[in-house]
């Protein structure tokens, strides 16, 4: 159990909590939520004894074991694997016993202590903890390479992979979505889904915290409220409250201004005076109900630019990818044809180091073509956010002049209302963009890109370091924008707002994808156990075992992506017997709600409205059972099929 009892705590100037009670039984997948700044690092460093509160308690049960990821990355010179598997220290430390038992040759030690690493699930360790890594979207090939050899946004999935490893009965993580694609985000999902210790997660992928955590905690206003379910639930719940607030605040109000006008007429009347003052007294019980403040603090729109052309961009039998400084080619993409129009919305799905961002660098022009050709139309004007867009910020400076820089003769108003959108607001338009949160920064460079009026948006993972208003926000704003949007992202609830059509970058090409990201989730899913029946089919002729020939294998594929079309249709008619079943359900709700009202059982001018509704009852309840047998069916249809695919 984890129990704040009480707690203050105050970092510098700003009061994080103020008297919080917080409880969390083992188990618990809790969801840690509020605006940046609000204190969700702080309440980990309180449970990792980091900080100690200014008042109240911290307890734990004891004995837990708590895992969370470092925030220095060290031993830079150690193979990816060994640095995962050094995570479990007890191993590791059982391990140097062993090899020093084997030293001094005492057979009695080493006995004891194989055993020792049996308990500890030791040698299963090294295949669990490339197992870790491979799910994080590295090659096997990449498990020997150091530490060294990897980019930051690399190093922290190698150090996610540690975190995990480790063995834990409690689990910290602080946005462990960033930086990782779509494929690692549903593989991390499905592991911290069968995780069985507590779980407190920060983060601001509201697809990822409805598919973890059982629990929302929410940081308002220096207090921690638990909310049962997930996140949508919590949304739910949450703006139930605030508006039965509203209405309480409204209704106090009311009250507190006839109190204070019945004082202002009577309280020089003596015989009034004593009831005045019991009133003065009222007012100074009356505990104050705050107004409820669900805004977001960003509102902004992408203006598009005034003139467009039709295509927007061409790409002609082009080959994508990479020249070194020796001239020497590595293509990702062959043969890619495609023409962006305007009002596309797109979204590119497929695996990790398959060329998504290499197809975005080379539709802005950043990365030249290997061979074919990019045609641009006459008035394209492309705004591009890429995933090292913040390290182009100029540190020295301020929001301000990033902005007055790309147009000078700007009115200095219009550019603080525009930066006031996306929360640079007052003097923080003038603050030191080296001062800034990695979320300020990514701010900043979304506004940098909208203030060019763009017809043509390329996104490349946008939503990295942003919170949740702020990814609200931009949705919001990406769905109202009116020229051609072309985007990678991790962030399921952005794509399915914001695209109408995905395109899959696998295999060297880039072709349509008939699917929702349902369906991109099974193909991952048949993909990687295809690699894998082939993997085991290569080891056993590597150890001659008898093997499938070539043949069969294509055969064996080729059946595969059959029965993964076969699939599709059923998808199709499952959802829209849901979709009807909904509004079903939503109908019949209004009918027996209307069926609740006593009165219409006990006036006899409206018996045939009785009738009516009764008679309607009937029949929507008639169809729901028919919607419900057609939809088990089709699930039942589908699973059956999943299974075979599967096989």
């Amino acid at each position: 159990m984890i129990a704040l009892r009480q707690v203050s705590l105050q970092r510098g100037t700003q009061a994080l909590l103020e008297g919080a009670d917080l409880t969390l039984h083992a188990g618990h997948k809790a969801g840690i939520v509020g605006p940046n700044g609000a204190g969700k690092s702080s309440l980990f460093k309180l449970l990792l004894g980091e900080l100690a509160p200014d008042r109240g308690d911290v307890e734990m049960s004891g004995g837990q074991r708590i895992a969370h990821m470092a925030q220095e990355v060290e031993a830079l010179d150690r193979a990816i694997v060994d640095y995962v598997l050094d995570g479990d220290r007890e191993l590791r430390e059982t391990e140097a016993a062993l090899a020093a038992a084997r030293e001094s040759d005492h057979a009695h030690r080493e006995a004891e202590l194989h055993g020792a690493i049996e308990s500890l699930d030791g040698y299963s360790a090294p295949a669990r903890a490339a197992q870790l890594l491979v799910g994080l979207g590295f090659t096997q090939a990449d498990l020997v390479r150091p530490l060294a050899d990897f980019s930051g946004g690399w190093r922290m999935r190698v150090n996610l992979a540690r975190t995990l490893f480790m063995p834990s009965d409690v689990l910290l993580l602080d946005e462990p979505t960033n930086h990782l694609d779509l494929d690692a985000l549903l593989w991390l999902e499905q592991w911290l889904m069968r995780y069985p210790g507590t779980l407190l997660l920060i983060s601001h992928d509201r697809d990822f915290l409805d598919a973890v955590c059982d629990h929302i905690v929410h940081f308002d206003r220096q207090t921690l409220v638990l909310y049962r379910g997930n996140y949508s639930t919590f949304e739910r719940t949450r703006a139930e409250k605030l508006a039965l607030q509203q209405a309480e605040a409204v209704k106090q109000q009311a009250r507190r201004e006839e109190i204070e006008r019945f004082v202002a007429r009577f309280r020089a009347q003596a015989t009034k005076a004593r009831q005045a003052q019991s009133r003065l007294k009222m007012l100074e019980r009356m505990g104050d109900i705050a107004m409820a403040h669900a805004d977001s603090p960003f509102h902004f729109t992408i203006p598009a630019a005034d003139k467009t052309s039709h295509p927007l961009l061409v790409l002609d039998e082009a080959r994508l990818g990479y020249r070194d400084a020796a001239g020497n080619e590595t293509a990702q993409l062959d043969n890619v044809k495609l023409t962006l129009l305007p009002g596309q919305r797109i979204g590119l799905l497929g695996p990790n180091g398959a060329g998504k961002s290499t197809l975005i660098k080379s539709l802005t022009g950043e990365l030249d073509l290997l061979s074919g050709r990019r045609v641009p139309g006459e008035h394209l004007a492309i705004g591009y956010f890429a995933q090292h867009q913040l390290e182009g910020l100029d540190l020295a400076s301020t929001p301000f002049t990033h902005v007055q820089r790309l147009s000078p003769t700007a009115a200095d108003l219009d550019i603080r209302k525009f930066l006031g959108g996306f929360g640079f607001q007052g003097d923080d338009a003038f603050g030191q963009v080296g001062r800034f949160s990695g979320g300020e920064k990514a701010r900043l460079a979304l506004a940098l890109v909208a203030w060019q009026k763009p017809n043509l948006l390329l996104l490349d993972e946008p939503t990295n370091h942003l919170d949740l208003e702020m990814r609200e926000a931009l949705t919001e704003a990406l769905a109202a924008f009116e020229g051609t949007v072309i985007i990678v992202s991790h962030d399921r609830h952005l794509l399915r707002a914001t695209v109408d059509e995905f395109w899959r970058v696998a295999d060297h090409r880039v072709e349509p994808f008939d699917g929702d990201l349902e369906d991109y989730r099974a193909w991952l899913k048949a993909r990687l156990e295809g690699e894998r029946r082939e993997a085991r089919v290569e080891k056993g002729e590597r150890q001659g075992e008898s093997a499938a020939p070539k043949e069969d294998r294509k055969a064996n594929r080729r059946a595969a992506a059959e029965l993964r079309e076969k699939l599709r249709p059923l998808k199709k008619i499952r959802d829209r017997v849901e979709h009807a079943m909904e509004r079903v359900q939503a109908e019949l709700a209004v009918v027996e709600e209307a069926l609740g009202d006593a009165e219409l059982y006990t006036e006899a001018a409206r018996k045939e409205e009785l009738t009516a509704t009764l008679a309607r009852q009937g029949e929507l309840k008639s169809r729901l059972d028919g919607l419900e047998a057609e939809w088990l069916a089709a699930e039942e249809k589908l699973e059956a099929m999943e299974a075979e695919l599967g096989g």
